[in-house]
């Protein structure tokens, strides 16, 4: 990890879920650090462990803005473009804005990236680009059509990603996160995800809601291994390995029924009576897809990639630190 004590970092949507623990990561490891983030969903407190630390600089922006974009990406070295509006049933309700963030706004970083002459642009892209494809495990060639408006922005923003490296040279690689969790994942609000919006219930005793039968499943992945696959796509010098897209996993698939299990397992650590607690059940969500598995062989050859956690160790991490920061 030489290298990164001589590079600077732009870590877009720095003050979100993964993008504070790649900041956090990347200043343990020496780099000069700059995070870009408009607090639409990003928090300040994500940011308390580092914000005064020499090496970090914060730039409240939006990335619809394209002077914004410009002026973040003078002397750097290195993009992890992590800013984007997430969630399914968000971009349901809402495409336009998800559309606005996700493909105008990415393209406002990628022409940045590309005027700056950044050195390489990885990029947050998502399992939900495999659609309808019903193929388990997941293969990156092997993708359906998208099923909502979110999961349609992430696959043009892999296709700008192409384009770009085709027509101007800028070096590139995608990541598709596989239902990420872990450490500073908010609880709160209407498009929580699952496992942190399910252990505040379990921790205020309230039976969390699954929706549909609790059958569907999800390759969870705890934020650790995402980190070390944005370090490895950052690094590699394998001529071969960029320009790629890459599932971001760990290989495994928990039915929320499961899901549920193990957290309550794991909380009943805490709090013996959390163990009593049963889930209820809602409707299905539109535009979910039923089975989520990624295959990382692809990863695994070309950058080396090794998973450190299962979800199950990964949801033991997570679970302790929501009980000393939620409470």
């Amino acid at each position: 990890m030489a290298k990164l004590t001589t590079s600077t970092v732009l870590v877009t949507g720095g003050a979100g879920f993964i993008g504070s623990n790649l900041c956090q990561k990347l200043l343990d490891l020496g780099a000069k650090v700059i995070c870009l983030d408009n607090f639409s969903t990003g928090k300040r407190s994500n940011l308390s462990a580092f914000k005064d630390h020499t090496n970090f600089t914060l730039l409240e922006a939006d990335i619809r803005d394209f002077e914004a974009c410009l002026n973040a990406c003078k002397n750097v070295d290195y993009i992890l473009h992590q800013a984007a509006l997430g969630s399914v049933p968000r971009s349901i309700k809402d495409p336009q804005t998800t559309n606005e963030v996700n493909v105008s706004g990415f393209l406002n970083m990628l022409v940045a990236a590309k005027e700056h002459n950044v050195k390489r642009f990885i990029y947050a892209a998502s399992s939900s680009t495999y659609g309808d494809a019903s193929e388990l495990p997941k293969i990156e060639d092997h993708i359906g059509k998208p099923l909502s408006p979110y999961a349609i922005t992430k696959y043009v923003n892999e296709l700008y990603a192409d384009v770009f490296q085709k027509t101007y040279g800028l070096e590139n690689i995608g990541l598709r996160y596989f239902n990420v969790f872990g450490r500073h994942q908010d609880p709160n609000g209407a498009y929580a995800a699952v496992i942190p919006k399910f252990v505040k219930k379990l921790m205020s005793h309230h039976s969390p809601v699954i929706n549909g039968d609790g059958s569907f499943s999800r390759d969870f992945t705890y934020i650790d291994n995402v980190i070390q696959m944005n370090l490895l796509a950052m690094l590699t010098e394998d001529p071969e390995a960029v320009n790629q897209v890459y599932n971001v996993a760990y290989g495994g698939r928990t039915n929320l029924n499961e899901l549920v299990d193990i957290l309550k397992s794991e909380l009943s650590k805490f709090d013996p009576e959390i163990s009593g607690i049963s889930a209820k059940y809602g409707a299905e969500r539109q535009g979910d897809v039923p089975h989520s598995q990624a295959s990382i062989e692809k990863a695994k050859k070309l950058l080396g990639y090794q998973p450190e956690f299962s979800a199950k160790e990964g949801l033991a991490e997570a679970v302790s630190w929501y009980w000393n920061n939620l409470k």
